[in-house]
């Protein structure tokens, strides 16, 4: 879509499901105009082209559930369109109105201003992949749920498993099926109908693993799976969330602003001569998050032959397995040495952080090599 001056025109959208309110700003014009049209995008495009008609629009919304249709559609319009990270969009101290119009004139005027942060829009094969991933880790935690509460109802009527120390292991599922069998009446009726919900639970995360495992074969992710499965504590499943959720690592110029995306940074507080450094701030992708812990906790073993790992190793890029090496030597000394100064928590936050700055050097090098080729 050709537009016929240069002038910009400044649009910041609140979008919901069945409307949309449009807050426009043009050159020089303090008060924005502000409209409602309906929750189509038709409508919006019926409105940028009347507006491209005096000057160049350029538009935000935050990022919500309403996803990156609305982006997408006027992308391929020809329009400027950004979707914006909320937590990161300035706020006023004691301002306590909320609305649909003030919001998309405060983004309008932000957005005019330059002091949003726009987050990165996936191509529509990764976002189907990476919602792909986390129905995965939502199948996984609603398993996790059942088998608690599965406990918790037994332990209440005075039945405990006491074969092992752990549970959901194979001899305290027989003791379960031998409990089922044994209980009357609506207990049994309980317990029969939870452990029936897990089995097809678990034949879901199954037929989720196969799938992830069959994509993570196919192009474009089978290079990045196999040089982040050099690591030690990544496997498939991890390798595929680290790719779909950070998707091109190139934006990040350095490791560290991957680590503060991760949100695995301290906060931090400075005055003067005070320096105060707190918890992480927790503000990144909480799925990358969790990953990079769990990946971070088979650190604590030590560094001795894997065969396992050295068959992930064999044939890769020779510079990914050096990095992978280099990180597995330090980061076991790193969570040892934190281990008995901070505890084994904190040592884990910092080997994960420390470990999102390797897996940065050899995403970089996996994405060098297949430019190269």
């Amino acid at each position: 879509m050709s537009q016929d001056t240069t002038s910009p025109i400044w649009v910041g959208m609140d979008v919901h499901q069945n409307s949309i309110t449009v807050a426009i700003l043009e050159q020089g014009v303090q008060e924005p105009e502000v409209l409602r049209l309906p929750g189509e995008v038709v409508a919006v495009r019926r409105l940028f082209r009347r507006l491209s008609q005096r000057g160049a629009v350029r538009s935000c919304y935050e990022a919500s559930g309403a996803g990156f249709v609305l982006q997408r559609a006027l992308d391929q319009s020809g329009y400027i369109c950004d979707v914006i990270a909320p937590s990161l969009i300035p706020r006023r101290p004691g301002d306590r109105r909320k609305n649909d119009r003030l919001d998309a004139i405060w983004l309008a005027n932000h957005y005019r201003a330059g002091t949003l942060t726009k987050v990165a829009v996936p191509d529509q094969d990764t976002e189907a992949v990476r919602r792909l991933v986390r129905s995965r880790l939502a199948t996984q935690q609603e398993i996790t749920r059942l088998k608690h509460r599965v406990i918790r109802v037994l332990q209440v009527h005075g039945h405990r498993f006491v074969g092992t120390k752990s549970l959901w292991t194979i001899k305290h599922r027989v003791w379960l099926r031998d409990l089922q069998r044994q209980l009357i009446g609506p207990l049994q009726a309980v317990l029969t109908f939870e452990l029936e919900h897990l089995e097809y639970l678990e034949a879901q995360r199954n037929n989720l693993d196969a799938m992830i495992a069959q994509i993570a074969q196919q192009e474009p992710w089978r290079a990045g799976v196999q040089g982040l499965c050099c690591f030690r504590g990544v496997k498939i499943l991890t390798a595929m969330t680290l790719l779909t959720e950070i998707g091109d690592v190139k934006r990040f110029r350095s490791p560290r602003g991957l680590m503060a995306y991760t949100g695995l940074v301290p906060g931090e507080r400075a005055s003067g001569e005070k320096h105060h450094r707190g918890p992480i701030t927790k503000s990144g992708n909480p799925h990358l998050r969790r990953v990079l812990g769990e990946a971070a906790w088979h650190n604590r073993h030590k560094v001795g032959a894997d065969q396992k790992l050295q068959n992930r190793r064999h044939g890769q890029d020779p510079r990914v397995v050096a990095i992978a090496i280099k990180a597995q030597h330090r980061l076991y000394k790193r969570f040892w040495r934190l281990h008995e100064r901070k505890g084994t928590y904190k040592a884990v936050i910092a080997v994960a952080r420390e470990l999102t700055g390797f897996l940065w050097a050899a995403m970089w090098a996996i994405a060098d090599q297949e430019v190269a080729h």
